[in-house]
C-alpha cells in the first residue's frame, strides 16, 4: 500500500472558528481554553463514562431521540445517573449552540462521566459529586476528497470482544480496544482498522460500522459484536423501505475482498466509501448502490430536521 497521509472517517475542512468555541461543562459555558475537568474525574481516571456524537442541521439535532435512547440505555446498564432527563440534555445542547452561534454543519461530542472521585481508585462508590457533563461543538464538514478517494482498511489482530468482557454496544469512554486497532491499521499502512468478531467474521472498523455490497445486496454484520450505530440502523431501515436487499449476517474476509462495493457508516461522515481492504481494491470504483443509499439518507436527514417544533 502507498504510504500517503492517512485519512480518517472524521477528516474535516479546517475551520478557524473552532479556535474560539465555547464548551459546556456542568452548566457553565466557557472558552475552550478554560474548559477543564478534575484529574480525579472518573472519565479521566478510568474511562468510566458514555458519550454520543451528533450533528446539527438547520438548528435541529438529527435523530435526537435515537441518540438519547442509546445514551440513557447505556447509562442505565452501568448504573450511571445522567442527572437530567432528555429535555434537560436538549436544553444544554441548545444553550451551547446558541453561545457559539451555531445552526448547521456542526458536530457535537456529548460526554457524561460518573463524576469526580474522592480517592484515586476504581470503585464506583468513590464518585460522589454527581455526573460530569461536557458538550463540545465544532463547525465541521467532511472533506470532499474523502468520498472521492475512499478509505483504506487493513484487517487487524484486535477484535471486538464478547458482550461479557466489554459489550461493544456501550458507546463508552473506554475506547482503548479501538485505539489499538487504529494503531495496528496505521502501522500496516492503512487509514483505519477492519476488526473481526471473536469467531473470525467481519465485524466493524475501529471507528465506524462496516457494509459491503455483493450483486446488488447490502451485507453487514449480525450486530452482536459492534456498536449499535444510529446511522447503521438508518441505512438498514432505508434499504428495507426502498427495495434494496439487506442482510445482517456472518460473512468472512473472502466475501469482503470480493465485494462490488464497501462503505462505512457513522454520524459524522454518514456513508464513506472503502477503496481497498488489505491492499486489495474493492470493486471497480463504481458505487451505484452506495450512491443510492446516500441520496435517500440525505432525504431522510432533511425530513428529520425539517421541523424544529417537533423536537
Amino acid at each position: 500500500m502507498t504510504q500517503d497521509t492517512p485519512l480518517t472517517t472524521h477528516d474535516s475542512d479546517e475551520d478557524v472558528r473552532n479556535r474560539d468555541i465555547k464548551i459546556y461543562v456542568n452548566g457553565d459555558i466557557v472558552h475552550r481554553d478554560d474548559a477543564k475537568v478534575s484529574v480525579y474525574d472518573s472519565g479521566f481516571m478510568l474511562g468510566d463514562g458514555m458519550w454520543e456524537g451528533m450533528r446539527l442541521y438547520d438548528g435541529v439535532w438529527a435523530f435526537f431521540d435515537e441518540h438519547m435512547d442509546r445514551l440513557f440505555n447505556s447509562c442505565k446498564a452501568v448504573s450511571l445517573d445522567v442527572g437530567m432527563d432528555k429535555a434537560g440534555i436538549l436544553d444544554a445542547l441548545t444553550q451551547t449552540a446558541k453561545a457559539n452561534g451555531m445552526t448547521t454543519d456542526v458536530h457535537c461530542r456529548l460526554m457524561l462521566t460518573r463524576g469526580v472521585k474522592v480517592k484515586p481508585f476504581q470503585h464506583p462508590s468513590l464518585s460522589r459529586t454527581g455526573p460530569t457533563l461536557v458538550i463540545i461543538m465544532e463547525h465541521s464538514k467532511p472533506v470532499d476528497g474523502l468520498h472521492k478517494k475512499g478509505i483504506r482498511l487493513a484487517t487487524v489482530p484486535q477484535v471486538r470482544g464478547l458482550p461479557m468482557s466489554q459489550d461493544a454496544k456501550y458507546n463508552s469512554h473506554s475506547k482503548l480496544n479501538c485505539v489499538v486497532a487504529c494503531l495496528q491499521a496505521e502501522q500496516a499502512g492503512a487509514d483505519e482498522g477492519l476488526m473481526l468478531d471473536p469467531h473470525g467474521f467481519v465485524n466493524t472498523t475501529n471507528a465506524c460500522n462496516f457494509f459491503i455490497v455483493r450483486r446488488g445486496e447490502v451485507w453487514t454484520s449480525t450486530g452482536d459484536y459492534c456498536m449499535n450505530g444510529v446511522t447503521r440502523q438508518k441505512v438498514i431501515d432505508l434499504c428495507r423501505a426502498n427495495g434494496i436487499p439487506v442482510f445482517e449476517k456472518n460473512y468472512s474476509l473472502y466475501e469482503a475482498y470480493g465485494a462490488d462495493e464497501a462503505f462505512l457508516t457513522g454520524t459524522f461522515g454518514a456513508q464513506t466509501p472503502v477503496a481497498e481492504i488489505d491492499g486489495k481494491p474493492i470493486g471497480t470504483g463504481d458505487r451505484p448502490v452506495m450512491a443510492k443509499i446516500q441520496a435517500i439518507y440525505k432525504q431522510l436527514i432533511q425530513e428529520n430536521t425539517a421541523s424544529p417544533a417537533s423536537h
